[in-house]
């Protein structure tokens, strides 16, 4: 008889604070150990409280609950580097019985990472055990799945083209990551890169693709920096321009600071008109993409057990 399986969803993301109290241990665990400056965890401070705080946790949390409601599955959910962790999910799919369990990067173009991370805090929670009872699976990289291209690109119309008809130029925006980590074979520039042109032939319109949001420590990081694209099309005499967070799938302290504060600052300083486009959030479409990529890591996962039951 064959074992029931009970199939459920982690949807991990970045992680954020809810309490300013909480900063420097969230700034020491996303480095790595590494004690963060005094000065470090006073600019994270004070960028937190310019926006208000961070909505990451809430929009994660809602976005779980309607991805749960589209699927009919549980979908919990766990942060990389905050409360809820990751281990605290994996402990809520063994008291729910669940034995496999979808992994769902809310970084689509970083989900093999992310994967990595869960599986190895997974094997560390069941250091001595003898078997697991928990498949994890994850989902396929989705960054240029058609579904989340043509939301992305929607969204630009919706909310830009006015601008973009006034010729206005399109910037799309994604986090940026050390050189050093790209050069170790990191597919994360070549992946952003291949869904930046996926948009711009949906929009039908030339983009420009830059990152954003550099580490504090230095170092080479990957690029074109966002702040050097946008000094460079006023430079040549472009007057609006329309940037489009693409890498980032809710808003949080590295839109709403880096691009809502910091960047119409500089905006302003080179007399551009900016318009900010949101990230998808809560946009049916994003979870109608978040439940395609998690039923076709379903497909994969019960083929690959069929396949083994009849060896």
């Amino acid at each position: 008889m064959t074992q029931r399986i009970a199939e459920g969803v982690l949807l991990v993301a970045h992680g954020t604070v809810t309490n300013l109290d909480e900063m420097e241990g969230f700034l020491n665990a996303i480095r790595r150990g590494r004690a963060p400056s005094r000065e470090l965890v006073d600019e994270m401070c004070h960028r937190y409280r310019a926006i208000g705080g961070s909505p990451l946790l809430d929009t994660t949390h809602r976005q779980a609950e309607a991805l749960g409601q589209r699927l009919g599955r549980p979908v919990l959910i766990g942060m990389k580097f905050s409360e809820p962790t990751v281990e605290r999910a994996l402990a809520e799919a063994d008291q729910l019985g669940l034995t496999r369990l979808v992994v769902l990067p809310m970084a689509p173009y970083s989900v093999e990472s992310y994967f990595e991370e869960v599986r190895l805090r997974r094997k560390a929670m069941r250091a001595g055990a003898d078997s697991d009872p928990l498949i994890l699976k994850c989902v396929r990289s989705f960054g240029s799945h058609p579904g989340l291209v043509k939301a992305h690109a929607g969204l630009i119309r919706r909310v830009a083209s006015e601008a973009i008809v006034a010729g206005a130029s399109v910037v799309l925006s994604a986090h940026s990551l050390p050189m050093q980590v790209i050069e170790k074979g990191d597919r994360y520039g070549i992946e952003t890169k291949q869904s930046a042109e996926a948009i711009a032939r949906e929009m039908g319109t030339l983009v420009e693709l830059a990152y954003q949001s550099q580490g504090a420590d230095g170092g080479r990081w990957l690029g074109p920096d966002l702040d050097e694209v946008v000094t460079r099309l006023a430079a040549a005499g472009q007057r609006r321009v329309v940037v489009a967070p693409f890498g980032f799938l809710c808003d949080h302290v590295e839109t709403l600071f880096d691009l809502d504060i910091e960047l119409k600052a500089r905006a302003d300083s080179l007399q551009l008109e900016l318009c900010r486009v949101p990230t998808l959030g809560l946009e049916p479409a994003l979870i109608e993409v978040l439940a395609s990529v998690v039923e076709q890591a379903l497909g994969d996962a019960r083929s690959a057990a069929a396949n083994q039951e009849k060896i």
